[in-house]
């Protein structure tokens, strides 16, 4: 009896031993919003069993895909409730938690792949990104890039005049609206999920995306038009909750080197993707009509420098600006 006493003393002495070194195992849900064939999807299925190699198996993590685990905000709300550890999410999404992150996914206002770069390595990204742990106990591990978006219609849209009253799709975040509500659309928040469904009952007559998620999500089966607007240039982070960050230990800076070379892979494959894919479109039969983007340009401008309609500040958009 003693020693069965001091057995099980000596195994809870050695459990508490490793807890307090760091070296304990977590198990994690990684959910996210996207197809199993996208890059984001690939990547994050590699970054799980880096890490798991990477840690010895202490830390496995299991990627659950195409909103398995819940639509976008309930993927957000998930990781304050325990039911989610990691996600990709929008900065878009994450606004309602900290405003000022959301910056980047704001029309117009980043200039190409290699300014989003800047933006990666930046002290600007890292102070929103203490902004919004700060906020929620969250911490953004990884910036990832999403692409341009684009809009498809059935019909060329080449100035903001073809969108008015254009009933078009938006995700369900405030950010989302400048754009079509400055163009005079009529946008309609929905969730990704139900998108294709939705353009091929014509419940909306377009939506807006990257390249990339057009041709993964198959939006161009049920949409003829591309028109190349490139009025947001979008972004992913990749966010790991607070609890998660306990379970870590030791481990924690492991994961998330790992999550940072994952996504700088995935930025890279979606990036050379946008070049490659408006040849593979017209080989689809799709027309893909370059638009004018200054005249949508001009129309947004006054928006992103009204203090009181962005939930930015004025510093924030003189450095982002800057770099």
């Amino acid at each position: 009896m003693i020693t069965n006493i001091v057995r099980l003393a000596v195994l809870a002495a050695a459990a508490l031993f490793i807890v307090a070194g760091g070296a304990f195992a977590a198990k994690l849900k990684w959910a996210h919003v996207y197809e199993e064939g996208s890059d984001y999807h690939q990547q994050a299925l590699w970054a799980a069993e880096e890490i798991k190699k990477r840690t010895d198996g202490r830390v496995e993590i299991n990627v659950f895909p195409a909103s398995s685990l819940g639509k976008e905000v309930e993927i957000n709300e998930g990781l304050g409730i325990g039911s989610v550890d990691i996600i990709y999410t929008g900065p878009s999404f994450i606004e309602r938690y900290y405003g000022p992150i959301a910056i980047s996914d704001y029309p117009f206002i980043m200039r190409g792949f290699d300014h989003w770069k800047a933006y990666r390595g930046s002290d600007l990204f890292r102070d929103l990104s203490a902004g919004y742990k700060d906020a929620t106990g969250n911490t953004v591990a990884a910036l990832v890039y999403y692409g341009q978006r684009h809009v498809t219609s059935n019909f060329p849209i080449l100035k903001p005049e073809d969108m008015k009253d254009l009933k078009i799709r938006v995700p369900n975040s405030p950010v989302m609206l400048m754009f079509p509500n400055a163009v005079g659309a009529n946008p309609t928040p929905m969730a990704f999920s139900e998108v294709y469904l939705a353009l091929q009952q014509g419940v909306v007559d377009a939506q807006e995306n990257p390249l990339p998620t057009i041709k993964f999500k198959k939006f161009y089966e049920v949409q003829t038009n591309i028109n190349l607007t490139g009025h947001l240039l979008n972004s992913l982070v990749v966010i790991i909750s607070d609890s998660a960050m306990g379970q870590l230990g030791d481990d924690a800076d492991t994961v998330q080197a790992v999550l940072q070379e994952a996504a700088a892979k995935a930025s890279d494959n979606i990036y050379q993707a946008e070049q490659d894919l408006v040849s593979w479109f017209r080989e689809q039969g799709i027309t893909v009509n370059e638009a004018d983007r200054k005249p949508f340009q001009d129309a947004v401008l006054p928006n992103l420098t009204d203090w009181s309609k962005v939930p930015y500040e004025k510093t924030h958009f003189d450095r982002l600006q800057a770099l």
